[in-house]
Order: structure tokens, then C-alpha cells, then sequence
């Protein structure tokens, strides 16, 4: 599947996997949520944790900072983050509730305190100007990123950085082919050995239609500089199947 022209992406993509977003995902991730973690380790050969490691080490925080996990899914992020920085004021924000309570759990027995909001993040509930982090991983693929993306400018204070994580789709298309079979291996493997539901089960082949209309490490650098960002950075690994962001708005 070749994804459409930049220009139109976002609106393809919408047009395409609206009532999964609306009507499926929430009903997926309450399904996963109990093995999300277990299941992302095995996928990954053993490499979630270094996938992490690597983001973090993209992530400059200052005492006392107020940051941001958009898609905080069961708070990696916010743990890692805190685990670095105990001073810093972190905020989680997921539509999933069963997601968020696993990493509400998660969070409390490290005797960590992460504000948790269960919300639209398309929306984000909080005033202009709020935060000097906002983190985003592993979830682009399945939101309207550039207006996320807007929210996430908008909420940060003049200076602020944003960090983004995700798989992306590979500029190889060799490496794109052996990516997207290995992938479907993947999502058989993990769904047999965690008896996953109906509701993750029937996603399947969308995880993978999705990650092939997303966009490239290069894609996302122009989409966030066109939403208002600067000093747009981006570092891939392995052939650009996996990508990190870091992004600055402007002081003015």
C-alpha cells in the first residue's frame, strides 16, 4: 500500500480508520492492557526497554519542570521520568481508563505520584502555555497527529520541548516489506500466547494498514515544523522503522 501525498495525508488517514479510532481502539486497549507491557517485550525481541532507554536519553528535564504525558498508556513515560527527576510535576493523559489504571498501579507501588486524566487528547483539557515537557510515544499512529500535534504547541510554554516516539514507516521499501511481515507475525504470536479478545484480534490488519498510511521520520519532521515547531530534530533506528523527535516552541 503506497500512503497518499503529505498534503493529504491527514485527511486520508482520517477518512480511512475514523470508526476504529472512535468506535474500536478504546474496547482494544482495555483488552491489552493487562499484558501490554509483556506482549511489547516479547515483540520486540527483548529490546522495550532499550526502546525506552534510547527516548529518555532524548529527553532534557530540569528540576521541578510540570510535564506532560500525552497517550500515557500505563505511564512508562511519567515512571522513567520521575525515577530521573523526583521533583518534577507530572500529568498523564489517556482515553483508555483500563490502561491508565494499570499505570496508576504501576506508578504507586514506586511510591511515584502521577495526576491522571482520562480524556480526548485531540482536546487537551488544560489552559495555554502550561507545561515545559509534553512526551508522546507509541500512540501517533493512531491519533489525527497534526492536530495533536497543535494541542500539544499550544499547551507548551514558549520554550518548551516536545519529545515524540513510535514506530514509522520505513524510505526502504525492502526494509518496509520484511517490517510489515514481521509485524504480522507479531500481532498472531502475541494474540495466541495472551489469548487476547475479540476486539484486538479483529484489529490486526489495521495496526499494520495503519503503520503503512503514517508517515516517514523525514514526513514528521515537516509536519511539526509546519504546525509551529522549530529546531525540529529526528533520530531513527534500524533503517527508520522506529523514530525519535524533539521540537521547540518558539519563544515568540
Amino acid at each position: 500500500m503506497n500512503p497518499p501525498p503529505v498534503a493529504t495525508r491527514e485527511i486520508a488517514r482520517e477518512e480511512r480508520f475514523n470508526s476504529v479510532w472512535t468506535q474500536e481502539l478504546n474496547d482494544v486497549f482495555a483488552d491489552v492492557a493487562p499484558y501490554y507491557d509483556r506482549a511489547n517485550y516479547i515483540a520486540s525481541l527483548g529490546l522495550w526497554g532499550w526502546f525506552l532507554r534510547k527516548f529518555m536519553a532524548t529527553v532534557d528535564i530540569k528540576p521541578h519542570e510540570r510535564v506532560l504525558d500525552v497517550c500515557a498508556g500505563t505511564n512508562a513515560i511519567g515512571i522513567a521520568l520521575l525515577g530521573r527527576e523526583p521533583t518534577l510535576d507530572v500529568h498523564a493523559i489517556d482515553r483508555s481508563a483500563a490502561m491508565q489504571e494499570v499505570g496508576r498501579q504501576r506508578a504507586e507501588a514506586l511510591g511515584f505520584r502521577i495526576r491522571s486524566v482520562i480524556d480526548d487528547v485531540h482536546t487537551l483539557p488544560y489552559p495555554d502555555n502550561t507545561f515545559d515537557v509534553v512526551t508522546l510515544q507509541f500512540a501517533s499512529r493512531h491519533l489525527r497527529i497534526r492536530r495533536v500535534a497543535e494541542e500539544i504547541r499550544r499547551v507548551l510554554k514558549p520554550g518548551g520541548r516536545f519529545y515524540h516516539s513510535d514506530m514509522l514507516r520505513p524510505g526502504n521499501p525492502v526494509v518496509e516489506k520484511l517490517y510489515y511481515a514481521y509485524l504480522r507475525f507479531c500481532l498472531w504470536f502475541t494474540g495466541f500466547l495472551f489469548r487476547s479478545g475479540p476486539a484486538a484480534l479483529n484489529c490486526k490488519k489495521y495496526f499494520i494498514q495503519a503503520l503503512q498510511m503514517f508517515y516517514s521520520a523525514r514526513e514528521l519532521s515537516d509536519m511539526l515544523e509546519d504546525v509551529g515547531f522549530r529546531d525540529v530534530t529526528a533520530t531513527t533506528v534500524f533503517s527508520g522503522m522506529l523514530g525519535f523527535h524533539r521540537a521547540v516552541k518558539p519563544d515568540a
